[in-house]
């Protein structure tokens, strides 16, 4: 048998290289400097081992250490590849190779929308297998204030390229105050209204925009904690967006699983 054989583990992966990337995932954790005392503790390894290690990834230069400290961080190495990851990372095309599954999950239709020239744009459509009839489909823009959807973009993305909008809206909700009835349509509610939906890490409308259709939408969170996307599911009843539904649930876990950043008040 092979000293590399030795090393594999059941599900084929190499022990000592599975351990070695343990100690690097609880330094990533660990937010600043730690030291070798207590990453052997946290890791549940011994301070020989774990020196071992930490000497390979000094040599590579993933890990550093501080003179005086003597503590270890992270070091360019795991900058660089930490970057180049931001870098590749596809806010669309990733998660949407997974939507029929959510789909299939919730029994609900799935949108996946970014923000465009025009507003909050429908660019990948899952129907359920129960019909939705809506006039909404690929390439819809979808409005700020009464829409799931644009709630999102509203609480977790850039606020200056929806200022536009945002005004018109504003200006039109005032004239007609019943199109927003859960918010005052000053600046001041509008804020109120983004705080909710980030302290929930979702947002729902039942009939807002579409009569007879409920949605409930969360986004997909960049490494700065803004919204580069947003994953809605609509369907007919109000039990899909009551607090604590299955779909909710099952839609928050998707959008944390494609997200940098927790969802939640954004910090």
């Amino acid at each position: 048998m092979t000293k590399e054989s030795k090393d594999s583990g059941a599900g084929g992966g190499i022990q000592s290289l599975d351990a070695a990337l343990k100690v690097l995932a609880h330094m990533a954790r660990a937010g600043g400097p730690i030291s070798l005392t207590d990453l052997a503790r946290e890791t549940d390894m011994p301070p020989s081992k774990v020196h071992r290690y930490l000497a390979s990834f000094l040599a590579a230069g993933l890990v550093a250490q501080g003179g005086r400290s003597g503590k270890y961080d992270l070091g360019r190495g795991a900058i660089d590849l930490g970057l180049a990851a931001l870098d590749r990372h596809d806010f669309v095309n990733a998660p949407s190779a997974h939507l029929g599954d959510l789909r299939e999950e919730t029994g609900l239709t799935v949108l996946l929308s970014v923000w465009g020239a025009g507003g909050a744009t429908v660019v990948r459509w899952e129907r359920a297998a129960s019909p939705v009839v809506t006039s909404m489909g690929l390439g819809t823009t979808l409005p700020l204030l009464n829409s799931s959807t644009g709630r999102v973009f509203l609480a977790y993305g850039p606020r200056p390229p929806m200022e536009h909008q945002l005004g018109l809206e504003l200006a039109r909700a005032r004239k007609t105050p019943e199109i927003l009835s859960d918010a005052e349509p000053s600046r001041a509610g509008i804020e109120a209204l983004a705080e909710r939906v980030r302290a929930q890490g979702y947002a729902t409308v039942s009939g807002d925009y579409i009569p007879g259709l409920a949605a409930v939408a969360a986004p997909l969170l960049d490494w700065q904690g803004q919204a580069q996307a947003v994953i809605t599911l609509i369907g007919t009843s109000r039990e899909t967006i009551r607090e604590g539904a299955p779909p909710i649930a099952r839609l928050l876990d998707f959008c944390r699983a494609h997200s940098f950043a927790p969802l939640g008040a954004k910090g």
